[in-house]
């Protein structure tokens, strides 16, 4: 009888049968199929064509309208008891807006008005179809530094301030653009290249830098570099301390002392909603390239802030919020934004964090914060002309030094070394380099480490676990013992063409290291090596060749290849390239347990060395 009827010894000395089980070839599916099922699973895996399933033509459109109008699922539903809370929030949040607003359009050297503009029109449009109740739409201090450092290489801001404007809202535009075709196309997938690690290294050196540039402020400085590294920041000061304003030393500790004697200030800011900016957008060259890059690069920041600061909150909450959906919110924002004298804006992690702590609950602390800053815009902007431009730079400093995450870092020092190294590399690029490089090198590190995933994949020896069936990692578990005459093989990721070699030279190397050891402790020869292939989730042509080469290395040396549950992917694409057919099918399993109970018997019933055929012969005769 074949294996799948075959009985293990030891369970039958106990009164009991258990059988082993072959590895079933999954039924053949129709190519258009399998690529639908691959396509859903890439860019549909939460399914949001669930919803529309058996309903009306009406309510199609209905739910259809609520997916990319959040409002209209919650807005009937809005209490009056919840306009307290979000009242409250929202007032809360204008007030720290109007001055971060302002201090981060000087950030980017753009007029501080647009500061309180993109605190209007975008925190409306978010509110309609936003599905966040906590995050706090606003400008951020990285895109400010960002569209500064890379708009003004191209064109400076104080010679040609009018077309550095319109760049800036070019750059928005493409920005929003980006950002919903990210989500409309579920593309949601390129913003994760950014890990955590990643960001909290760009966050700190960007936070380090604005803090340096901010020196310019505090020290009274008229003449600044527009670099952005630290050494040159460093010798823009330097070369500079006989202009530097001791009045704005002092303020740092008495503001009182230093409104008296001051003389820079931010000066008058227009009365009146936002302008219109749809005819200033910039779509010729030679500048539409800079806007692009600029908006592409700024726009994967912007969201991958936003969408990190509204998860982490939702999460605290115990809701769900769907991140392509966030992303066509975002970037729906920033396309009309731009058209209405704003620039970026996303979810800053500290105007949400207030917004949270001040117990909003829903979006409508959106709406009433962009009422706060239009009846600001409408009124009181005239009282803004004398606040000192060192107040700004106070402001700025002080919202910097809370994205550096000194705990963070600390963290994965303590549980990934290349995951910190991922962190400083970022830090170091930012603050030594440029904005862009550090934020090139973070990205090039962490697909560095991706790649190393795939190409080096770990493999694992496993042993036996006393009085058990069964099998695990033997540096993991000390007590897992070695089964005589058999090497266990844990492949511990998917083989394709990056790591198909290196995987055939480890296993070799494997093999070889546990012949030495036999030879030096003078255990029973070693005749099977078993590959448990669970964690084997596909293969490509160049794995099956892989295992092909294994086999023939293998069988000169008097030795037998044994798999352990492959999954159905890879034993459908093993049978298509006739690995099976080469193999024998009566030597893959289903687990571990039974591959290895299988070959027990094996060298239990057969001689010592014997030829592969005669194995097979005595097994079919069982």
């Amino acid at each position: 009888m074949g294996n799948s009827d075959y009985v293990y010894p030891s369970a039958a000395t106990e009164g009991g049968g258990e059988c082993l089980h072959r590895a079933a070839i999954p039924p053949p599916q129709p190519f258009v199929k399998s690529l639908k099922n691959s396509l859903k699973e890439t860019f549909f895996p939460d399914d949001p064509l669930r919803q529309f399933k058996n309903q009306s033509a009406a309510r199609k459109v209905l739910l259809g309208l609520q997916y990319f109008f959040p409002v209209l699922e919650w807005g009937p539903r809005y209490r009056l008891g919840l306009l307290k809370s979000d009242l409250i929030s929202g007032i809360t949040i204008a007030s720290l807006a109007i001055p971060q607003g302002i201090s981060y359009a000087k950030l980017a050297n753009l007029p501080p008005i647009l500061g309180l503009y993109s605190s209007f029109i975008p925190p409306l449009i978010y509110a309609m179809m936003g599905s966040s109740k906590d995050l706090a739409v606003g400008t951020v201090a990285v895109a400010s530094l960002l569209i500064s450092a890379m708009l003004g290489a191209e064109v400076s801001p104080t010679q040609n301030p009018t077309l550095y404007l319109h760049l800036a809202f070019t750059a928005t535009f493409f920005a929003g653009v980006f950002q919903a075709s990210l989500g409309l196309l579920r593309l949601g997938l390129i913003v994760d290249f950014l890990s955590h690690a990643t960001i909290v290294g760009f966050m700190a050196g960007a936070a380090t830098v604005v803090c340096l540039q901010q020196l310019k402020g505090i020290l009274g400085l008229t003449h600044f570099t527009h670099a952005t590294d630290l050494v040159s920041v460093l010798r823009s000061i330097f070369s500079q301390v006989d202009q530097w304003r001791w009045e704005s030393g002092v303020l740092g500790c008495c503001f009182l002392f230093f409104l008296l004697v001051t003389r820079y200030f931010i000066g008058e800011l227009k009365k009146g909603l936002n302008p219109v900016s749809i005819t200033d957008l910039v779509m010729v060259s030679p500048h539409l390239s800079i806007a692009i890059k600029t908006g592409i690069i700024t726009g994967v920041i912007a969201l991958a802030e936003g969408i990190a600061v509204g998860r982490s909150f939702a999460m605290f909450k115990h809701y769900n919020i769907d991140g392509n959906k966030e992303m066509v919110a975002i970037g729906t924002m920033n396309m009309v934004g731009s058209c209405f004298s704003c620039y970026l804006t996303t979810g800053p992690f500290s105007r949400s964090a207030v917004n949270f702590n001040a117990g909003c609950k829903t979006a409508v602390s959106n709406v009433v914060m962009a009422i706060a800053v239009m009846l600001t815009l409408l009124f009181l902007t005239p009282l803004f002309h004398y606040t000192p431009l060192v107040v700004l730079s106070s402001i700025i400093i002080s919202a910097m030094l809370g994205l550096i995450d000194y705990d963070a870092a600390i963290h994965l020092w303590k549980v990934d070394k290349f995951d910190f190294l991922v962190c400083i590399g970022a830090y170091a690029g930012v603050v030594f380099a440029s904005v862009e490089i550090g934020l090139v090198i973070a990205v090039a590190i962490s697909l560095l480490r991706l790649l190393l995933f795939v190409a080096r994949p770990r493999t694992l020896v496993l042993g036996n676990l006393p009085n058990s069936t069964v099998y695990r990692n033997v540096e993991q578990y000390p007590n897992a013992g070695n089964v005589p005459g058999i090497l266990i093989l844990e492949i511990d990721a998917p083989i394709y063409f990056a790591n198909s070699s290196y995987l055939r030279e480890r296993i070799i190397r494997w093999v070889d290291e546990e012949e030495d050891r036999i030879k030096v402790s003078g255990d029973s020869t070693l005749q099977y090596v078993v590959l448990d292939m669970s964690a084997v989730g596909n293969i490509d042509t160049s794995g099956i060749s892989m295992f092909e080469e294994i086999k023939k290395i293998l069988d000169r040396r008097g030795l037998k290849i044994v798999l352990a549950n492959p999954g159905a992917e890879v034993m459908k694409k093993l049978d298509k390239g006739k690995f099976i057919e080469n193999l024998g099918h009566e030597w893959i399993y289903l687990t571990v347990a039974e591959a290895v109970a299988a070959c027990n018997y094996m060298l239990h019933s057969c001689k010592p060395n014997p030829e592969t055929d005669e194995k097979t012969e005595a097994w079919n005769s069982v």
